[in-house]
């Protein structure tokens, strides 16, 4: 007579033969006697099962009180996290896996103290977890256990010692705050003394660019009016030529047609004559015979 087992994916089950191991079961349906201890036949073996949880568990470890290096007495309590990955070996290798993980860790809690000041272990806790852990893990593998946490939960200390350490606490928080305080002081003059460079060294770069506009604006002005002067000294001058150069072609075409200058004189007469003003005086060359004639105006 044989019935169904199902095992669960949280657990697994040894399976053995006339004692001893054959298998270890994982998650699924079994089919197995109903009665393991019971031999119908000779030739059947008799089966028996033995289930093994799995699953992460944990435990705790409450006031060992243990001395450290400089004796001081503190209690301590801590947190194991595990899990069997061998379930032969958790079975067969120690009477309980979870006893023996429990006073593994309590053990390895006092070396690890008895090793430490009291400093130390206050200035370095996780350091305990650590050398706890490190210890333990390699020992419960022996026996099918993971280790995947120990850590000190609590640290309890005698009250004169708890309460000198307060003082301590206190005033190393004291001596922290006016440090920073300190240093925030002292940053924020160094952050406005660089601020202050910063902006007088702006004002002289744009002071300088300032300048160097104007200059360059006043040069530019200089040049313009220089350019016209320039210019009008030129049309000035050429204005001169051009009635220097008619002038002389002027004489030039007199020189060659004396007949012009009696022309120019005639001119003057007949301009003359139109002013009731004006007085005209003929006179002789005593060279040539020719009458001279002068005006004048009155």
């Amino acid at each position: 007579m044989k019935k169904d087992i199902i095992i669960k994916d949280t657990h697994r089950a040894v399976w053995y033969e006339d004692g001893e191991v054959s298998k270890v079961l994982g998650p699924g349906r079994y089919r197995v006697p109903r009665r393991p201890w019971y031999r119908r036949e000779k030739n059947h073996p008799v089966i028996e099962l033995q289930f093994v949880d799995v699953r992460e568990q944990d435990f705790t470890i409450k006031g060992q009180e243990i001395l450290t290096a400089d004796k001081v007495a503190i209690r301590v309590s801590i947190i194991v996290q595990f899990k069997v990955s061998d379930p032969v070996a958790a079975l067969h290798n120690v009477n309980s896996f979870a006893d023996r993980l429990y006073s593994d860790v309590q053990l390895s809690a006092r070396r690890s103290l008895a090793a430490m000041s009291l400093e130390q272990i206050l200035t370095n806790r996780n350091q305990l977890s650590e050398n706890i852990l490190d210890e333990v893990k390699q020992t419960a593998a022996s026996y099918g256990v993971s280790i995947l946490r120990a850590d000190v939960k609590d640290l309890i200390f005698p009250g004169n010692l708890q309460e000198v350490m307060n003082k301590v606490l206190t005033a190393e928080r004291l001596s922290e705050a006016k440090l920073v305080d300190s240093r925030t002081l002292a940053n924020q003059r160094k952050i406005e003394a660089e601020a202050q460079a910063t902006t007088k060294r702006i004002e002289a770069e744009l002071a300088a660019e300032t300048d160097a506009m104007t200059s360059a604006t006043l040069a530019a002005s200089r040049l313009e009016e220089a350019r016209a002067e320039a210019e009008a000294l030129r049309i000035k001058t050429e204005a001169e030529q051009f009635a220097l150069r008619e002038q002389a072609k002027g004489a030039e075409a007199y020189a060659t047609h004396p007949v012009l200058v009696r022309l120019r004189e005639l001119e003057a007469l007949a301009s003359a004559a139109e002013n009731a003003n004006a007085r005209i005086y003929v006179g002789f060359d005593k060279h040539a015979g020719s009458p001279v004639v002068a005006e004048e105006e009155g």
